[in-house]
């Protein structure tokens, strides 16, 4: 019997991270699956948030971290950028832009300098820009529009780079509940592509829809693996002091207080 091994997306080595005097990552291991979607949850302070800047190559950190089975590090910065789209909280983006502008700055990894943006590039955009419902705002301003809208635009950003990997920090911000089935169906979709999403969530609920969950306390992952498993249930509701409990609701799983 022909077994073929999962493709592999991403894997980090020995990763330890500090913010100033603070060790926020301790000795992280893991590997994140291709062409799934993976949750990182786990309570305030966990380091989640730090471990999708360090996948990300935006903090620095020792040990080892390879995409797509090439060492990070040692990839050009233009090939990492075609390869890793980021979305992260609170981005800072000129109120002056406009919508266009904004989703086209995610195809600058594939233009080269001082290129006119070709028709691929167009194309890329328009498609971003329709899947986040944000096409009919193109030519407004980031500065007339509201946190969720805003939120959408930088989504239509990562999308528009077209990478094999996305690495989204609480990307549903902001984003009332249409709005958020609406993501969900997104990722979905990127992962019927063969994309893979990262994607750190406090919605615990919406976090249970992914393939696979990360679950982090204290700087270390305590617990890594399918949604749908027992074993991940429980690790959920133990690292949130048991105040929360797992239950199914039709064929999905949600996180209910106790």
């Amino acid at each position: 019997m022909n077994l073929q091994t999962p493709l592999i997306a991403m894997q980090a080595i020995g990763i330890n991270a500090s913010l100033g005097e603070m060790h926020v990552l301790k000795d992280i291991d893991l590997v994140l699956p291709a062409g799934r979607w993976t949750s990182i949850v786990g309570p305030n302070g966990a380091g989640k948030s730090t471990l999708l800047k360090v996948l990300a190559h935006l903090l620095p950190h020792t040990g080892s971290i390879s995409l797509l089975d090439q060492p990070l590090a040692s990839l050009p910065a233009r090939a990492r950028a075609q390869q890793l789209a980021w979305l992260g909280q609170n981005e800072v983006t000129g109120d002056d832009l406009t919508v266009w502008d904004v989703a086209m700055l995610g195809r600058l990894p594939h233009q080269t300098w001082l290129a006119a943006p070709s028709a691929a590039d167009h194309a890329a955009v328009e498609q971003a820009l329709r899947a986040t419902q944000a096409w009919d705002w193109r030519g407004r301003t980031l500065g007339q529009l509201s946190g969720g809208e805003r939120q959408r635009v930088l989504l239509a950003r990562a999308l528009a780079v077209q990478a094999q990997l996305l690495l989204m920090d609480e990307p549903l911000a902001n984003l009332d509940p249409p709005h958020q089935a609406d993501w969900l169906h997104m990722v979905r979709g990127l992962i019927a592509q063969g994309k893979t999403v990262v994607s750190v969530l406090h919605e615990i609920s919406m976090a249970l829809h992914a393939d696979d969950m990360l679950i982090m306390a204290g700087g270390r992952i305590t617990h890594q693996g399918a949604c749908a498993d027992a074993a991940t249930h429980q690790a959920l509701e133990l690292v949130f002091d048991k105040r929360i409990a797992i239950h199914a609701l039709g064929n999905q799983w949600i996180a209910l207080p106790k």
